[in-house]
């Protein structure tokens, strides 16, 4: 109820604040029921009213007769609608109940037809029905009731974005659904899924004109708000969605993107991304070189040469997949462009741990910038702390672009034989200055040394752009 009191404050473009509840108790007068005295206190202009239209529901769940079931749906909306409210009303387990009793099932249609429903939705509640009964159904329904029709879908057999799309084309124009489908059990049916399957797929206008741009910003927004991990496989918005990893599958998207996409990942905000691996071929890195402005379109040597590099350096246990900046160092080194600016050439950690129980540790390095060696040493709270406090104690009076440079994050993984790789150590390390953000990578048979390696990375990178 707070909810309904405060969303009166904003000001809504599109959305309606729809108030969702059940039929009336058994036995009990629709004007005294407290669920819907509450429908009807929160202000709304709307209200989804679900009620039993599956007999095994009626008779087990809630205890009563089918006859009571069916005046139960038709005096809670005629109430709703004697205080003005626009009803949907959903049929719950409306598909269960007609496979099992169709004449009942759309009795329940029918009650809430006559009653006055403006909507009715039917619902599959367990998440079970197949698309292909979904089509059907809906015809059959379709052809008793006149009111408009909606569907209302579960995806505990992942079929709920198909089955909503199917119960459209069969003449519903309502879609109940949620954004990246987060819901009860497996979840109801995505929306980030339904809206462009409509748009693009059915021909059907849903969003105003040029929003649908706007699809993966919301369900990004909606993550976020969730405090959910977005889904990297979700169709449309998800961050694979048009990500392309194998060299033939390049090689073809470079001469026309129709070969692997079914859409042009703009339409919905999304953006193609090529990624880099044991599987690239020289499309791949061609295609990456070009969106970091670097040309070596015309240099099959640089390409040749980055290609073995990185299915070298992905066996050692290397992935560029997370770690771009590393992946534009190694293509800017594989062209001759300038890809560092610094080097350590030697490096000593000494752990401590005093009388208190407390471990630092002292890193010690030897730095070679424009042919000069710098001998540097400071301490942090463990190797890769006390490796960077080394690295800008000499770099940050020569590079003062550094102090603003910060490590954001550091994650170690084991490599073993699972992994394909030697039994070694990856680090990816995470960076942000004042405008960018970034990560890289760095892996060894020693802990401190794949650390170097990522940090070395990191500093690096950032000094290439600000300095080219």
């Amino acid at each position: 109820m707070e909810f309904f009191q405060r969303i009166g404050d904003y000001k809504l473009e599109y959305a309606r604040i729809t108030a969702f509840g059940s039929t009336r108790k058994p036995g009990i007068p629709a004007e005294r029921d407290s669920n819907l005295k509450s429908i009807i206190e929160s202000g709304v202009t709307a209200a989804a009213l679900f009620g039993k239209s599956w007999d095994f529901h009626v008779l087990r769940a809630l205890e009563t007769t089918l006859e009571e079931n069916l005046a139960m749906v038709r005096e809670s909306i005629m109430l709703l609608k004697e205080h003005g409210l626009e009803v949907i009303f959903d049929a719950e387990h409306f598909f269960d109940g007609y496979r099992n009793n169709r004449g009942y099932a759309l009795s329940v249609l029918q009650a809430a037809t006559d009653a006055g429903a403006d909507w009715i939705v039917l619902c599959d509640t367990n998440g079970g029905t197949m698309p292909w009964e979904i089509g059907s159904t809906v015809q059959q329904a379709r052809q008793l009731i006149t009111t408009p029709m909606g569907i209302h879908m579960h995806n505990d057999s992942g079929c709920a974005a198909a089955g909503s799309l199917t119960a459209v084309r069969n003449g519903c124009i309502q879609v109940q659904g949620t954004i990246n489908g987060y819901g009860e059990r497996c979840g109801n049916a995505d929306l980030c899924v339904v809206i462009p399957g409509l748009e693009l797929k059915l021909g059907q206008r849903v969003l105003p004109a040029g929003n649908l741009k706007k699809l993966k910003g919301i369900a990004d927004c909606v993550n976020g708000i969730a405090n959910m991990p977005p889904c990297s496989n979700q169709p449309y918005t998800g961050k694979g969605a048009f990500t392309h990893k194998a060299g033939i599958h390049v090689s073809a998207l470079l001469k026309n993107s129709l070969t692997y996409e079914h859409i042009s990942p703009e339409d919905v905000g999304n953006r193609r991304r090529v990624l880099v691996s044991e599987l690239s071929g020289i499309s791949n890195i061609i295609c990456r070189a070009g969106e970091m402005n670097i040309d070596i379109s015309g240099n099959d040597t640089a390409a040749v040469s980055a290609v073995r590099e990185i299915k070298e350096l992905e066996n050692r246990g290397y992935s560029f997949e997370g770690a771009d900046a590393s992946l534009e160092l190694l293509l800017r080194r594989a062209s001759g462009k300038k890809h560092s600016f610094f080097t350590v050439k030697e490096f000593r950690v000494v752990l401590n741990k005093n009388d208190r129980g407390e471990v630092s540790a002292e890193a010690m390095l030897e730095v070679v910038i424009d042919n000069m060696v710098y001998r540097t040493a400071a301490e942090g709270t463990g190797p890769a702390d006390a490796v960077e406090n080394s690295l800008r104690r000499v770099l940050t009076g020569i590079y003062p672009e550094t102090e603003y440079l910060r490590m954001t994050g550091c994650r170690v993984h084991v490599l073993d034989a699972a992994d394909g790789a030697a039994s070694g150590i990856r680090v990816i390390t995470g960076w942000s200055d004042t405008s960018d953000s970034w990560n890289t990578i760095g892996v060894s048979g020693n802990i401190t040394e794949a650390s170097l390696l990522a940090i070395a990375d990191g500093i690096n990178y950032l000094l290439i752009k600000k300095r080219g």
